[in-house]
């Protein structure tokens, strides 16, 4: 009876739990399995596989790679622990430019988004080398820009781009990619071209552009100006409404801004002014570029931390440098390199890279405080890879040799098709991931829900 009375324990007691450890090993065994090879044979997890037949079996091992801006972890003090995927990760913004002799993935011809003054083939550029390049990370590939799957992930999305004439280079290099596989229509609310928007009918997709180069309230104060560019009041504490106000309709803000913070600007702050740059006004504080610059964005990122309304995911995609050499760009400064820099033959420094510095010092700032109320902030960080670009700019091809204009040489924006195009192979492969990432969520959130039954 004792050892009966024994085993009746055994088996209403002790057993039970007994039970329980291989189901829980098992459950735990099948994830580690599944975190392995989900990210490696099926990044687009949740989307149509049929997607995935374009892709190359490089792509297949890269779609793991990581960019570094919020890496998950495993369950913190929690003895059954999901491990991150054994798959190598990279930083996919580290690396060389090596030769792509399959591009360009269009032309000039076959894209009517081009802007005539990044048109460089229309206008008689010689050397075309430029665009026969793609970005290869250390340690890992870069898949090239697949229209279709882009278009599927945006499925139902909405995407806007908010900076300056740089953020429209990057939405028209895009267009481009996406015109491979589909036109999309002009659903714009108004004729100014400064605020675009396109619809996508097939995939309810809705892409916008919001011109607005401080990214904050502004005020043309002087046309001419100090340098005759004239001088702008920036309202530092101030939203620029146009995109801010709207903000909560996208799923996604690709947010840049740089060049023209170089202009004059007269700084105020809670309604006075407080200092300036490059104003060359009396009694006015002088103050640094980068005063505005930082201010600009820490003001942008607060709005979006605190409009309760936005649901979506802000992504930085940081500054874009530009490459005049031989004369700063209103003294005869040009472009005329033929081919990319090697990571080891240049060195970003001075004015470019503290912008740089600024900008990602307050993206971080920014990000810890939305993860307080479940923003996932996101770095498109194209810097280093465009730094390695001089030759990939308009220089004097952005109009006809005699046209009667005066431009001066354009070292600021992207010829179309050129090295911009790698944006998007940039944007896409975050997108993979973030759909990787989120699978990895779930699997942790099962497992601990596993382990509280």
């Amino acid at each position: 009876m004792k050892h009966q009375g024994n085993g009746d324990i055994l088996q209403y007691g002790k057993s039970h739990s007994l039970q329980k450890t291989p189901k829980v090993v098992l459950l735990v065994t099948l994830t580690l399995v599944l975190l392995t090879i989900i990210p490696l044979y099926y990044p687009l997890l949740g989307y149509p596989l049929f997607l995935l037949k374009n892709l190359s079996s490089s792509s297949s091992s890269s779609s793991s790679s990581s960019f570094s801006s919020q890496p998950s972890s495993p369950l913190e003090d929690d003895p059954i622990k999901v491990e991150e995927p054994t798959v190598k990760k990279c930083d996919i913004f580290t690396g060389e430019w090596i030769p792509n002799p399959k591009a360009p993935y269009y032309k000039n011809t076959t894209c009517w988004a081009i802007h005539e003054h990044q048109n460089c083939m229309k206008y008689g550029r010689p050397n075309l080398d430029f665009m026969k390049w793609r970005w290869k990370p250390d340690g890992c590939e870069l898949p090239i820009f697949n229209p279709a799957q882009f278009l599927e992930l945006m499925r139902d999305k909405k995407l806007a781009f908010i900076g300056d004439s740089v953020a429209r280079n990057h939405m028209q290099s895009l267009l481009c990619l996406l015109s491979r596989v589909v036109y999309p229509i002009d659903v714009s609310y108004t004729k100014y071209e400064n605020f675009k928007r396109w619809r996508y009918t097939d995939y309810n997709f809705t892409m916008a552009s919001y011109w607005t180069p401080f990214l904050i309230k502004t005020k043309l104060e002087e046309a001419v100006g100090p340098t005759n560019t004239g001088l702008f009041n920036l309202y530092l504490d101030e939203l620029d409404e146009a995109w801010t106000d709207q903000m909560h309709e996208f799923d996604y803000l690709i947010i840049s801004a740089g060049h023209w913070f170089y202009r004059p600007s007269m700084f105020y702050e809670n309604k006075r002014l407080s200092g300036c740059y490059y104003c060359l006004k009396e009694n006015v504080t002088d103050l640094t570029v980068y005063y505005g610059y930082r201010k600009a964005f820490r003001t942008i990122f607060k709005a979006i931390n605190g409009n309760g309304n936005f649901k979506g995911m802000p992504i930085l995609r940081t500054f874009s440098p530009a490459h005049f050499e031989n004369g700063l760009w209103n003294k005869g400064g040009n472009c005329v390199r033929t081919r990319p820099f090697r990571s080891n033959e240049t060195t970003m420094e001075g004015q470019n890279l503290e912008l740089y510095m600024t900008q990602i010092e307050e993206y971080r700032a920014a990000e810890r405080e939305g993860q307080k109320r479940g923003l996932k902030f996101r770095l498109l960080d194209t810097t280093q890879a465009m730094w390695l670009r001089p030759d990939g700019h308009p220089s004097s091809y952005g109009h006809w040799p005699n046209a009667n204009v005066t431009l001066y040489n354009d070292c600021v924006h992207w010829c179309l098709p050129g090295p911009i195009d790698s944006w998007s192979d940039f944007l896409l492969e975050m997108l993979k991931m973030e759909g990787t990432r989120k699978y990895e969520e779930r699997l942790h959130s099962q497992v601990k829900r596993m382990r509280s039954q």
